[in-house]
């Protein structure tokens, strides 16, 4: 099944498991209910912005709409992976792990390049976000005090205030593991 496919199916078992309609959502999130229909659909191609603000909405993790829920073993190639692309910088976050019902971690591979920072509002309260900066340079961590980061350097910040992720060199790539309790 395609990202695009898992996302529709995702979105709407998220919608119903929390008992709202899609112009509930729509309220909720900010995205517009035609936009809900079309991701449902499978028929629209959400940035993480929409996934984000549509996750939050339902107090669902961000994997919870994205993942694949293969039982097999599954080996992602960073050459070949897909993410899900920003809208206004040039980032992405691939899905490594989503982790098991009832436990709230995922894995993810960043990859981004310089231009304009990916700002993200709070996460769900209790989100804690891990990075480990693997190639270029970036600058990580709460808004209004990020830390400029180096291949190796490690961090952990709150998720539920408000973020940045801004690539300083091209080639930029990190691990994020984000945690919600």
């Amino acid at each position: 099944m395609g990202l695009g496919s898992r996302i529709a199916t995702a979105v709407r078992r998220e919608r119903e498991r929390a008992g709202v309609s899609a112009a509930e959502l729509a309220r909720r999130s900010g995205v517009s209910k035609a936009t809900i229909s079309q991701i449902e659909a499978g028929s629209a191609n959400p940035n993480v912005e929409t996934l984000w603000a549509i996750a939050t909405a339902l107090g669902a993790p961000f994997a919870a709409l994205v993942e694949d829920r293969e039982s097999e073993p599954t080996l992602i190639r960073a050459r070949d992976g897909h993410g899900v692309r920003a809208a206004g910088s040039a980032y992405e976050a691939l899905l490594l792990s989503a982790a098991a019902p009832n436990v709230r971690r995922d894995l993810y591979l960043l990859r981004a390049e310089p231009g304009s920072p990916r700002l993200s509002d709070a996460h769900p309260t209790g989100t804690t976000e891990h990075v480990v900066l693997l190639s270029g340079s970036a600058r990580v961590g709460p808004r209004d005090s990020p830390f400029d980061l180096e291949p190796g350097d490690y961090l952990c910040y709150p998720g539920d205030a408000a973020h940045v992720f801004e690539a300083l060199v091209a080639g930029t790539s990190a691990v994020l593991v984000s945690e919600m309790r």
